[in-house]
């Protein structure tokens, strides 16, 4: 559309992550807790209450105690910005990631594994992340669903889905299905 045509009805704008930036970086967000940019669409992300903090709290110690072992590169991060595309930059809870230094938003290139946790999102969170996260070829995804007191494991991208899904109970050793030898006992 150029700006000479006339519109006969109204239609959503849809943000570029370039526009999303500049207006993160400019403080326009800043009245809010958190915002993810989801095709195009600006998401508030809730507050997040002190279950939701715990629990998110305790996968990223599980998860660095996990990868200490290791010498691969992994690292985690939570709540960081992850550059999917031109119009998606999703805010996960947890990201494992062989580039964890660096500047801005993580590239989704070095993305391994992303974890949800889910209270009052778990709809959300199985539906448009799992659909955006399937589509964007990220190996493996996790939900850790509190009112359900399970791990919904998601592996296997294809298209718009994940092939392969799992469910882990709170308090059992979870291994990744795409991370050779990476494992964590979740908390119960």
């Amino acid at each position: 559309m150029t700006s000479l045509e006339t519109l006969t009805s109204p239609h959503p704008a849809r943000l570029t992550a370039r526009d999303f930036l500049l207006l993160a970086d400019s403080g326009a967000f800043a009245p809010y807790a958190r915002t993810e940019l989801i095709e195009g669409e600006i998401f508030v992300v809730n507050a997040q209450h002190r279950r939701h903090a715990r629990v998110r709290g305790q996968l990223k110690r599980l998860f660095e105690d996990a990868l200490a072992e290791r010498n691969d590169g992994l690292g985690v991060l939570d709540e960081c910005s992850v550059a999917f595309d031109d119009a998606s930059i999703p805010q996960p809870d947890i990201i494992l990631t062989v580039e964890p230094d660096g500047e801005g938003p993580i590239p989704i290139a070095s993305v391994r594994l992303i974890v949800e946790v889910a209270d009052t999102t778990l709809t959300q969170d199985l539906g448009r992340k799992q659909r955006l996260y399937a589509r964007h070829a990220i190996p493996e995804y996790w939900v850790a669903d509190l009112t359900g007191s399970r791990v919904v494991r998601m592996w296997a991208p294809d298209g718009e889905r994940y092939a392969q899904c799992d469910e882990w109970a709170f308090g059992v050793l979870i291994e990744s299905a795409t991370i050779g030898g990476l494992g964590l006992e979740t908390m119960a």
